[in-house]
């Protein structure tokens, strides 16, 4: 009887070299995925490629032997039955309209994107609709996870969303491993939901820690900004239990409690006295909260849903409010039933 030969596993391509790019493309390539990794940047995939490390965005994780660089696009797109979506919020139309013309029947498109269109207040499943059309199968991937701790190969746990549950479930199988798991979902509207909130929200915890507020303000801020997220994605056609799952409650106590977040990080500037912009640049990287706050509210608005904190952070962002007085804000409220 020969010996049964280890199934092999679909090319992947990543667009996006990014920090959490890099970190799925090195996942997906360490889980026997012939994977490439497509960015813009030109000088930094040649570094990528003569080093094997990206430098920039996820120093100290070197690159396995089945992730290549790849500098052409069109390249990438037709390589790859699997592409994987891993830009900012901003440029994923952009991103989705250069390939949406490369895709052949058969091609599959994810994305790990969070955040609303700030031009449209549109989720990004429905950008890619837009975009791509209905035939094309489209799942999101969302979760409690730091791109370093993926890179490293730390155990995480994310969730995958599809309105095909079959492609949710081949896909969570597809990228789960010895260290990382993977639950399929059919709620795309509540994971994304759940990942454009998030990171508004823990602009508020960053700032509420910065001003030193206390263990108590951050778990009230959690608590009642869970509300939120959820009144929100319910108005939006999301499902109440999502919210509870990995892609809401894990992903927003992770990001509100750990300055690993980009978001978390701008908030505890804002507390010492920076502006949005030069708290952003002492990142140095995207800080995908500041213009989610933004569309969150013009979203919330047009719904008419009650979102107290985030209005209060867009408030601090946008139109210069004192960070204590928007704290005063929220605590002088009128009362009201906590369901209510």
């Amino acid at each position: 009887m020969s010996a049964r030969l280890p199934e092999s596993k679909p090319a992947c391509a990543v667009l996006g070299s990014g920090s959490w790019g890099t970190a799925l493309a090195v996942h997906l390539a360490r889980t026997g995925h012939p994977t490439r990794l497509w960015g813009i940047e030109t000088d930094e995939l040649e570094a990528m490629t003569r080093e094997r490390v990206n430098r920039r965005y996820l120093p100290g994780v070197k690159l396995p032997e089945g992730l290549a660089i790849e500098h052409d696009l069109e390249r990438a797109v037709r390589s790859s039955g699997q592409l994987l979506v891993a830009v900012p919020s901003h440029a994923f139309r952009e991103v989705l309209e250069k390939i949406a013309p490369l895709l052949e029947p058969g091609q599959r498109v994810a994305w790990a994107t969070k955040g609303f269109e700030l031009s449209t207040g549109k989720l990004p499943n429905e950008v890619a609709r837009e975009v791509l059309g209905p035939g094309v199968p489209t799942a999101v991937l969302s979760g409690p996870t730091f791109a370093k701790e993926v890179g490293e190969g730390l155990p995480s746990a994310m969730t995958v969303a599809s309105r095909d549950e079959d492609y949710a479930m081949s896909l969570a199988r597809g990228i789960s491993g010895a260290s990382f798991r993977a639950y399929a979902s059919s709620d795309m509207v509540g994971v994304e939901v759940g990942g454009a909130v998030k990171n508004v929200l823990a602009i508020g915890a960053g700032i509420s820690d910065g001003l030193g507020y206390g263990a108590n303000t951050r778990v009230a801020l959690i608590t009642r900004g869970l509300a939120e997220m959820m009144r929100l994605g319910v108005a939006l056609g999301g499902e109440r239990e999502t919210f509870m799952g990995l892609a809401g409650l894990g992903d927003l106590v992770l990001t509100c409690t750990d300055d690993q977040s980009r978001n978390r990080r701008c908030g505890l500037a804002l507390a010492a006295g920076k502006t949005a912009q030069q708290a952003q640049a002492e990142i140095g990287q995207v800080v995908e909260g500041v213009l989610a706050a933004r569309a969150v509210r013009d979203v919330a608005q047009r719904l008419g849903v009650d979102m107290p904190i985030s209005e209060q952070i867009y408030r601090v962002l946008y139109e210069g409010a004192p960070v204590r007085e928007s704290v005063g804000a929220l605590m002088g409220r009128t009362v009201k039933a906590e369901n209510g």
